[in-house]
């Protein structure tokens, strides 16, 4: 059995010689010290090692800003944001905005202009043959939209002023299908799945309860998940913290597998945890 068929009887809950792996995206400084354990030299063969199935590939994107797609907004109130120290904290142009209309003042990017078709269809051809080809698109909305106010405005938004939160949200969300269609329609019948995603957990629950990540975060999950699908895709949700308590949720909109990170532990489960 080789890699992608271990990956799709996987997500498919059909009988495997052992469950899909993946290695994630291991931070650049724990390289060296990943090498030196498994006694390799490289990420290639730090991969071989440890028998990954998969192969991530970035959807690129540059811009004057920013040369990653998780990063592609400039929220900043005052000055330009770092693309070093993203955070989701820090006030955001929208902070005191209470008219839905005001998205429209925004320079929102045209992804068009940042992602070349030609990049797109080159990247995919850095996958090993036999070995899971994996976009990595991210589509972060929610997070994206905290920036974009502030956290705390964002989520205070949600309660006193829905509209405005999800004004600004639906501009996030098209920009990524957007982008993502660029994607797909450049890669057509080379890629088998994609990750995307959004941190909703603490060390030790959600941070927003369940009915308002099903209110202002699932709606645009589904839109995103639906459009994987038309072209074939499976779909890898991620999110960091302890999201347990949405795992049904995620598998009813359609995600395949989930990508998890509790407690530093990447755990990919093909199924809610436990079952």
């Amino acid at each position: 059995m080789n890699s992608i068929e271990r990956f799709f009887k996987t997500v498919a809950r059909e009988e495997v010689d052992r469950p899909a792996c993946w290695l994630g995206i291991p931070d650049k400084a724990t390289l060296p010290q990943l090498y030196k354990y498994y006694g390799v030299h490289d990420y290639v063969g730090l991969k071989v090692v440890v028998n990954d199935n998969h192969y991530p590939v970035e959807l690129p994107y540059h811009s004057p800003y920013s040369d990653a797609i998780y990063n592609a907004f400039d929220f900043s109130k005052e000055g330009e944001m770092s693309t070093d120290e993203r955070t989701l904290t820090k006030p955001g142009v929208f902070e005191d905005a209470k008219d839905p209309e005001e998205v429209n003042n925004f320079e929102w990017p045209q992804p068009e202009t940042y992602i070349s078709a030609e990049e797109c269809a080159r990247v995919l051809t850095e996958v090993p043959e036999g070995k899971v080809a994996l976009g990595i698109l991210w589509s972060s909305h929610f997070q994206d939209t905290c920036t974009a106010f502030g956290m705390e405005a964002a989520l205070m938004n949600m309660i006193a002023n829905p509209e405005m939160y999800i004004a600004v949200d639906d501009k996030i969300i098209y920009f990524y299908l957007r982008a993502n269609e660029i994607f797909y329609e450049n890669t057509k019948g080379r890629l088998h799945a994609v990750l995307i995603g959004n941190d909703m957990g603490s060390q030790r629950g959600l941070m927003l309860s369940p009915d308002m990540i099903r209110k202002f975060v699932l709606p645009g999950a589904i839109k995103l998940v639906e459009q994987a699908h038309s072209y074939g895709l499976k779909v890898i949700y991620h999110s960091c913290g302890a999201v347990s308590e949405i795992f049904d949720d995620l598998l009813a909109i359609g995600v395949d597998a989930q990508n998890l990170l509790v407690n530093g532990t990447p755990k990919m489960v093909a199924d809610r945890l436990g079952s």
